[in-house]
């Protein structure tokens, strides 16, 4: 009997069982794939979780000396219809590559006690008196479970979820390039259809590598090369490029509005909502709802309150906290989502006014 089952070993699901464990339950981790193994991420880490990924990390690799070698990013950029609108990103965030960031997790998940289980697909939770976890070889039982096994799982299919983008299909793709001077900055190329993303990207061992990675239409491109002849300037820096990693895909993209507990189930990460991926928050949504979903289960695991105050308690927490960047990332989404002839307009009158382009930076954090 585990105290606490956590279904995926992502950013929210590590999280929540390296939290849960250190405060001294009995936690299971199940995850789906095998490390290491590349993701379809924009690999940014906003500075307003840099301190809760470093607590996470405390004793791993990670935190000696490839810390601090990390790439920061002080500044975004962002170019829509020939404008480029620039904004400061003060305090710094950084570039961490998903392939060491999730290994570093899982790491300090052993190292706080977490049974940690790979290849282990949760087919089906069911609950009466405690939960019963089944996956294609094993059963396990907990007193909860936080579902952190991402946006389309077996899980979430089960909750009958479904796109709200007006029945538009979206995908994502993702690779790194080698760039001999990668510019300091994220910097996001938006285009009739989607948005590609840039960074310069800290992988350990690697050099001068950046991050692209894209959301699209699947109508409007289906490789990164045909997403990067969808913006001129774009299409120009492109040219120079090397690819050193394949190109990993995700689809579909599901938007909806954030939903963090389901039948006494506290979901995280992207099981909980899908962040629209420009905003850059998605890893710190992960990290701050994993860690929020483990603290919320106290009360419940040790003081002797009910599992539905605790599911209420962390509903309440998570909408308060975390669905205003929810809010903003849609409205301004759907800003620059308008036809060309309101779009570029608008962007002009943004390049002209930095303090209203801060502003918006400033409320997505």
């Amino acid at each position: 009997m585990y105290d606490l089952a956590v279904i995926g070993g992502g950013p929210a699901g590590a999280a929540a069982a390296i939290t849960s464990a250190r405060q001294g339950h009995r936690v299971l981790l199940l995850e789906r794939g095998r490390y290491p193994r590349h993701k379809v991420c924009g690999e940014f880490v906003s500075a307003e979780s840099l301190g809760i990924l470093r607590s996470l990390l405390s004793g791993t690799a990670l935190l000696g000396s490839e810390w601090e070698t990390l790439a920061r990013i002080g500044r975004g950029r962002l170019f829509v219809d020939g404008s480029v609108l620039e904004a400061a990103i003060d305090p710094p965030a950084a570039s961490i590559s998903r392939i060491d960031l999730d290994c570093a997790l899982w790491e300090a998940a052993l190292s706080a006690g977490v049974d940690a289980r790979q290849q282990q697909t949760a087919a089906s939770v069911s609950h009466s008196v405690h939960f019963v976890i089944a996956t294609g070889s094993n059963t396990f039982e907990s007193r909860s479970v936080i579902d952190a096994s991402g946006r389309w799982s077996s899980l979430s299919a089960a909750r009958g979820l479904r796109s709200n983008l007006n029945g538009e299909k979206y995908l994502g793709l993702k690779a790194h390039f080698s760039e001999a001077t990668p510019a300091e900055s994220v910097d996001l190329y938006f285009f009739e259809g989607g948005y590609c993303g840039v960074q310069p990207l800290t992988s350990v061992g690697t050099e001068n590598y950046i991050n692209a990675c894209a959301m699209v239409r699947s109508d409007g491109a289906s490789s990164l090369l045909e997403v990067f002849a969808c913006h001129p300037a774009l299409r120009a820096r492109s040219t120079h490029w090397k690819q050193v990693t394949d190109t990993v895909t995700t689809a579909p993209l599901i938007f909806r509005r954030p939903e963090p507990e389901h039948n006494q189930t506290l979901l995280a990460g992207d099981a909980a909502g899908f962040v629209d991926p420009f905003v850059g928050d998605g890893i710190s949504l992960a990290l701050r709802s994993g860690v929020m979903a483990a603290n919320s289960l106290e009360g419940f695991l040790v003081r002797g309150e009910t599992l539905d105050n605790a599911c209420q308690h962390y509903r309440r927490t998570y909408l308060h906290n975390l669905l205003p960047v929810f809010r903003t990332s849609s409205r301004i989404r759907r800003l620059f989502s308008l036809p060309m002839a309101i779009r570029g307009p608008m962007a002009r009158v943004l390049q002209h006014t930095p303090a209203l382009t801060r502003y918006l930076v400033q409320k997505t954090r």
